[in-house]
């Protein structure tokens, strides 16, 4: 193991009936932007029992709709316009995760005289944030508990990941459900992002991590167990509940102590096909993954074949490593596949056009990969593989 510091500010407010918590965090007559996407919170009664409890401490309240799947920096400087003008003192983000990340990006922006565009590709450093919550409608990103953020500038077809301690939300809201309306196929990107968490996770190079090596591979089985049943009945509490811990912890830090951190070259990638093509991002993923699994054991099988064994079920009986860790990489694509996740870039009508496009967009920062470095001839078989 490495040395690390665990470290996580974040109030985590978890059950039935949490958003009453929203009193205890928001001060008296605070001046609040409320920030969401679609509207489907109004739909689903969840924006009524927010603003139920701002109302409790005079809140003045400002609002910010419509922030979109892949949050743009446009709707940012929408909001840290908002912050500016009216003195906003803190922001609540009801939604998933891109709501999430918008709005980390538009505290950090709120104090920043320039383009959030600058901190975001750390041209000027964040220095400071305006507070915020949130209060989740959606098990995927794990945003709400961490201080990281995608945000895409559409006009320079760039989707960014990016982050700071100054952006960890001061609390968040998980109340299951309120997830019981996302539907289907939201629900199975979901599942594959926070699956792909993990994954990224569990793909590293430190030595002598046996507990954290388990403790992702029981996520993952979890994951596998849950996910079936899950969609088989989009109002189980029980489901929605274990999907709603599940992704947070996926993605909160936890997964991360005393390894390198993981690899995230996938996440990347699928940064790049995204930002051209606007694609769900868990769709992406589903996609992508299992062909870098299949890249990556061509020059090391061990690792995929410890994924196949101990989480895919994949027996090695009178098998080359070579050959459990092919089965499990093609095992991992047909169990998205059975959620209802696509298999192929062609699902979205994505050819090989964009493909080198896409490939500088990966590289736009240095060092894609850490399990396995990739240059620019790698993310080109990985594209060319999930074609």
């Amino acid at each position: 193991m490495n040395t690390f510091l665990q470290y996580n500010p974040t109030r985590l407010y978890f059950g039935k009936e949490q958003v009453s918590q929203i009193t205890r965090e928001i001060k008296q007559e605070a001046k609040v932007l409320v920030v969401y996407g679609g509207g489907s919170i109004k739909r689903n009664g969840v924006y009524d029992a927010v603003m139920a409890e701002l109302e409790k401490v005079n809140a003045e309240v400002y609002e910010l709709s419509g922030v979109e799947p892949n949050p743009r920096l446009t709707t940012v400087e929408k909001g840290s316009a908002i912050c500016k003008k009216e003195g906003i003192d803190f922001l609540l983000a009801v939604g998933g995760g891109s709501v999430i990340d918008c709005t980390k990006a538009i505290a950090a922006g709120a104090h920043y005289e320039g383009s959030a565009w600058d901190l975001i590709t750390q041209k000027e450093p964040i220095e400071s944030a305006l507070p915020f919550g949130t209060v989740l409608t959606l098990a995927a990103t794990g945003s709400e508990m961490n201080s990281v953020s995608v945000i895409t500038n559409w006009e320079t077809k760039e989707k960014l990941g990016w982050g700071s301690p100054h952006v960890f939300p001061t609390f968040s809201v998980l109340d299951p459900t309120y997830t019981f309306s996302v539907p289907e196929n939201q629900t199975v990107y979901g599942i594959v992002d926070s699956m792909s968490h993990a994954l990224e996770h569990y793909f590293h190079r430190t030595r002598n991590t046996p507990m954290i090596d388990g403790f992702i591979e029981s996520l993952l089985r979890t994951a596998i167990q849950t996910g079936p049943k899950l969609l088989a009945n989009l109002e189980s509490y029980e489901h929605r509940e274990t999907m709603m811990y599940l992704s947070t912890t996926a993605f909160n830090g936890t997964l991360s102590n005393g390894t390198d951190g993981g690899d995230w070259a996938t996440h990347r990638i699928e940064h790049a096909v995204s930002a051209v093509y606007d694609i769900p991002h868990g769709g992406g993923l589903a996609i992508l993954f299992p062909n870098w699994l299949e890249h990556v054991l061509e020059e090391d099988p061990s690792r995929v074949k410890q994924l196949a064994i101990n989480v895919l079920g994949v027996s090695a009986e009178d098998k080359s490593d070579h050959d459990v860790a092919v089965e499990g990489a093609k095992t991992l694509r047909q169990f998205w596949n059975s959620l209802g996740a696509p298999s192929h870039l062609a699902d979205y009508d994505i050819d090989e056009s964009e493909f080198e496009s896409m490939i500088e967009k990966t590289f736009i920062k240095p060092g894609v990969g850490t399990y396995k470095e990739l240059d620019r001839e790698s993310v080109r078989d990985i594209l060319k593989r999930s074609l």
